[in-house]
């Protein structure tokens, strides 16, 4: 009896001492890429409070998006760059002083911009290319990943250099004559036979994901993909990067449109069809073909953009 007393007391004062997820603060732990909870939304907001989170909201995951802006931070700060925040990270994030009072070495009349820039260069340049259609995120100055993609984009295009850098050739494309840059009249509109289109990818759900697989039998992600389109009466490439290549930029899909993530590399590497309601069919090498959300805690940060065929 006193030995069920004793363990029933320990185990009740665990419980009143021990504190829960809900209490957990930035710093109790160290956060690295692949981690999803609460430490890490909080994580992703203080450093979108700094300008250093390249996406649209806090998703609690852990990801590239996550892992650029970390690295960013640690650049910027001086401190060791490894994409983990550990305490080091946490004490000069909670310690230094806002991205507004940062003084930028990039001005306005900087001739070029890349990959970890700030300031109104990089202000400029998201709003040139939200205007034509290839950024349609918040013109936050923050040259990320999103940023640099979106730069690529145009650059393909336009036939310019792909780089991802933003020099004197893509800035003059931006800005120059309307046949140097894609309008939006020149991206063809989303197809009639769209709904035909989901129609039949929604045929072969549950199909088995099989690497390099292009048959019903077991399909790849870009196999399915190319078999579909196939089947509707239109010809893409083999490989997600070359689908990418071969298909025009939107600013958000509509049914039919390919969406690209960028999972296992760098770039796209995994894509699949919009049906609507941010919702995408593709073949899942965890689950074959299937139906995900776009805003769920893996695709969402992994999102690169739409383009259409």
């Amino acid at each position: 009896m006193f030995k069920k007393v004793v363990i029933t007391t320990t185990l009740a004062g665990t419980l009143l001492f021990a504190p829960s997820v809900s209490e957990a603060a930035l710093g109790d732990r160290t956060l690295y890429n692949g981690m999803s909870n609460s430490d890490v939304t909080e994580l992703q907001n203080v450093l979108d409070d700094k300008g250093y989170f390249d996406y649209h909201r806090a998703t609690g995951y852990f990801g590239t998006v996550t892992e650029d802006g970390v690295r960013d931070f640690q650049r910027s700060a001086g401190i060791s760059v490894d994409g983990v925040v550990g305490p080091q990270t946490v004490s000069a994030l909670t310690g230094s002083k806002s991205s507004s009072s940062k003084s930028s070495s990039y001005s306005s009349n900087s001739g070029t911009v890349r990959y970890g820039d700030r300031g109104q260069t990089v202000k400029n340049l998201q709003s040139q290319l939200k205007s034509k259609g290839y950024y349609s995120y918040s013109v936050d100055g923050v040259f990320g990943s999103i940023t640099k993609q979106a730069v690529r984009n145009f650059q393909s295009a336009n036939g310019l250099s792909v780089d991802g850098v933003a020099g004197p050739n893509t800035f003059g494309a931006l800005s120059g004559a309307a046949s140097a840059s894609k309008s939006s009249s020149s991206v063809k509109s989303a197809s009639t036979s769209n709904s035909s289109l989901v129609s039949i990818a929604k045929q072969y759900i549950g199909v088995p994901y099989v690497w390099a697989g292009t048959t019903p039998s077991g399909f790849d992600c870009s196999g399915f993909l190319q078999y579909v389109y196939n089947k509707a009466g239109e010809s893409i490439p083999r490989t997600v990067a070359s689908i990418w290549n071969a298909t025009d930029s939107v600013s958000s899909p509509s049914v039919g449109d390919l969406v690209f993530f960028e999972t296992y590399k760098a770039g796209p590497s995994h894509a699949g069809i919009y049906i609507g309601n941010g919702q995408f069919i593709h073949s899942s090498s965890s689950y074959g073909v299937t139906i995900s959300d776009m805003d769920n805690s893996y695709w969402a940060p992994r999102y690169l953009g739409a383009k259409r065929v």
